[in-house]
C-alpha cells in the first residue's frame, strides 16, 4: 500500500517592509489575518496577531483588531482593503513616515536590541551584520535576505 504524505509548507506573510497606501507592515498584517482565517497561519505567528507590529499599526491607525479583521475578511483583494484604509484611516504622509521610522528603529537600542541579539543567536544569525533591526531579522528568518 502506498501512502503519500503531504508536508504542510509554511506560508510566510509578506515582508514587513512592504507598503500599502504609504503604510509599512500593512500588507503583512493583512496576510496574517487571511492566513489565520484559512487555517494556514503557522503556529509561531498565532499568538502575536494583533500585537507587536500589528498592534502598532492598529494604534497608529486608530482601528480595533475586530474592526480591521472584519474589513480584511469581507474583502477579496488588497485593493478593497486599501480603499477602506484610504477612506477610514486618514493620516498625513509625515505621520506614515514617522510610523515607519519608529518600526525600523525596533531592535536598535535598549531592550529591543537585546531581544534582536537573542533572536539572531537562536537562529544562527549572530555573524550577520546586515541584520540591524527587527525588520531585517524577520526578512532573514523567513528566507528573504
Amino acid at each position: 500500500m502506498w501512502y503519500t504524505q503531504i508536508m504542510a509548507e509554511t506560508i510566510y506573510p509578506r515582508s514587513p517592509r512592504e507598503k500599502m497606501d504609504g503604510w509599512v507592515h500593512l500588507p503583512r498584517f493583512i496576510d496574517k489575518l487571511r492566513l489565520r482565517k484559512a487555517g494556514r497561519l503557522a503556529d509561531d505567528y498565532q499568538a502575536n496577531v494583533g500585537g507587536g507590529f500589528d498592534g502598532a499599526w492598529l494604534a497608529a491607525a486608530g482601528v480595533t483588531i475586530e474592526e480591521f479583521e472584519k474589513v480584511v475578511h469581507q474583502s477579496v483583494t488588497d485593493g478593497e482593503v486599501c480603499d477602506w484604509v484610504r477612506k477610514n484611516v486618514v493620516r498625513s504622509e509625515a505621520e506614515k513616515a514617522a510610523f515607519e521610522a519608529s518600526l525600523l528603529r525596533y531592535g536598535t537600542e535598549g531592550e529591543t536590541l537585546q531581544r534582536l541579539i537573542m533572536r539572531k543567536k537562536e537562529s544562527g544569525f549572530e555573524d550577520r551584520d546586515d541584520i540591524q533591526c527587527m525588520f531585517d531579522y524577520i526578512d532573514a528568518d523567513e528566507g528573504r535576505r
